[in-house]
This record gives C-alpha cells, sequence and structure tokens, in this order.
C-alpha cells in the first residue's frame, strides 16, 4: 500500500512505521493520521508481523499537530476542526472505548512499541500514550502543549495519562505544558529512558526479542487481558485469566513452550 506521510516496512517479524515529515518534526496531518491507521490494520493482518515499532524521521517523534496548516485555517475565518482531525467523529457508546480515533493500538493484537527519538508534543504525544511501551531517548524533550494553545486534554489523554502517571503528574504536565526532559518522563514512568547514542538499534534489539524469543499467541492475550483490566474489577480479571489459561494449555505455543525449554534449544512459536 502507498503511503502519503509515512514509511511501513517489516523486517525480522517487525513492522517499522516511520512518521515521514522530517522537515516539520513529523507534525501530524489528516494524511499522517489516514496512513498510521491504515498501517496499523496492515500490520495487524499480517502473519509475518509480531512486533509494530513507531518512531520519527529525522531528529523529532511528533511536533504535534500542523502549527502552519492550523494557522492559515483560521487566517481565512475556518475553525480547524473535523478538517485537520478528520477521525474526530466517533462513537461514544459503552464497550466502544478503544474504538476512538487514536486508540487502535489498543486493539491491535500485537506489542506496540513507541520509539520516541526525539521532540514529542500534543497529538504525537496523545498518540504514544496508546502504544504498549514507549521508549525515549535521552535528548528527547516532552510537552502536552494544549494549554498554551488555548486546547483541552485531547483523545483520551485526560484518562489514560493519570494511569500511566498518576492524577498529581497528569494533572500538573496538562495544566503546565511545560517541557520535559526525557529523565523526568522516564523518572514519572511516562516512557522508559535509552541513551540517544543507539537509541534505534536498542529499540530494535527489544523488539527482535519480542518477535522471536515468546510466544505471539501468549503476548495478544496478555495485552488484551491488561487493557480489558483498565476497564474491569478484580472479580472479571480474575475469570477472564481463568478462561485464558484453559485454552492455553491446549495451544500449540504452549507445547512449543514446553518442548524448548526441556530440549534446551530456542523457541519456534507457529502463534497458535
Amino acid at each position: 500500500m502507498a503511503f502519503t506521510d509515512i514509511l511501513y516496512e517489516v523486517a525480522d517479524r517487525v513492522a517499522t512505521i516511520t512518521l515521514n515529515r522530517p522537515d516539520r518534526l513529523n507534525a501530524w496531518t489528516p494524511a499522517m493520521a489516514q496512513d498510521l491507521k491504515a498501517a496499523f490494520a496492515e500490520a495487524g493482518a499480517d502473519d509475518r508481523v509480531r512486533v509494530i515499532v513507531v518512531t520519527g524521521a529525522g531528529r523529532g517523534f511528533c511536533a504535534g499537530a500542523d502549527m502552519i496548516a492550523m494557522g492559515g485555517m483560521l487566517a481565512s475565518g475556518t475553525a480547524p476542526g473535523r478538517e485537520v482531525f478528520p477521525d474526530l467523529a466517533h462513537d461514544p457508546t459503552p464497550g466502544r472505548d478503544f474504538d476512538q480515533p487514536l486508540t487502535y493500538p489498543l486493539k491491535t493484537p500485537k506489542p506496540v512499541i513507541a520509539a520516541i527519538n526525539g521532540p514529542v508534543a500534543g497529538i504525537g504525544l496523545c498518540f504514544s500514550l496508546f502504544c504498549d511501551i514507549r521508549f525515549i531517548a535521552a535528548d528527547a524533550k516532552v510537552t502536552t502543549a494544549f494549554s498554551r494553545r488555548g486546547l483541552i486534554a485531547e483523545y483520551g489523554s485526560a484518562w489514560m495519562l493519570p494511569r500511566l502517571v498518576g492524577p498529581m503528574n497528569a494533572l500538573d504536565l496538562l495544566y503546565t505544558a511545560r517541557t520535559l526532559t526525557a529523565e523526568e518522563a522516564a523518572a514519572m514512568g511516562l516512557a522508559r529512558l535509552l541513551p540517544a547514542e543507539g537509541f534505534a538499534e536498542a529499540v530494535r534489539a527489544y523488539a527482535a526479542d519480542l518477535a522471536h524469543g515468546v510466544s505471539p499467541r501468549s503476548l495478544a492475550v496478555i495485552k488484551r487481558q491488561v487493557y480489558a483490566g483498565l476497564l474491569h474489577g478484580l472479580a472479571e480479571a480474575s475469570v477472564l485469566a481463568d478462561e485464558e489459561m484453559l485454552a492455553s494449555l491446549g495451544s500449540e505455543d504452549f507445547r512449543e513452550g514446553v518442548a524448548h525449554f526441556l530440549e534446551k534449544r530456542p523457541p519456534a512459536f507457529p502463534g497458535r
């Protein structure tokens, strides 16, 4: 599939999606939003892919919404809205929590890693919140940006951010829209810190271990358990765990998990 504002490649069981507007620090556009969603659908359905990595071209991850485009719309008297953010139309029906505009990484049945290689702000940060794991380069900077643009905590970030860093830290970041260092972001649990030198290689090594060393079936079920647990009580989570454990005991991946351990060889999980 041809993409406009991203690059997409699959190698060694890992799909790498690169936000590709380096001259604008990969600022978010409607085309990028559509490309990302399509790329996730492609990677999620591709049996060759076991892990998805999202990163940015050049020196940034995503600087947020393209402010030049938004400024042009304001100058023309057109309020930025669905023209800039076409996915704003959504269904808020209870039970559709992960069917919102940026939440599709939570539904993708494969690990999703945000490799934050440089500055991240606004909607770019929102998107990263819905990735399973965030790695951040030591020289990167982070800001929510919204309150300094007369905006609010968009795209469900007011729900997800407190679950990652706690309500006080979330409100601090959202109230002040101050710029965080990568070290501060890591200290509050927003991301895991990696050295800037060799950052991409370190992320690839982590992704490769997931892609080759563990059961893809287990990863899909565990991911579903964790995110369902954000909406469930302990009793519901326990019942789900019992059901999934019984199912896993009859899986091919369980048989391979035991066999490779006893035979002292690398695993060859079929994903079933």
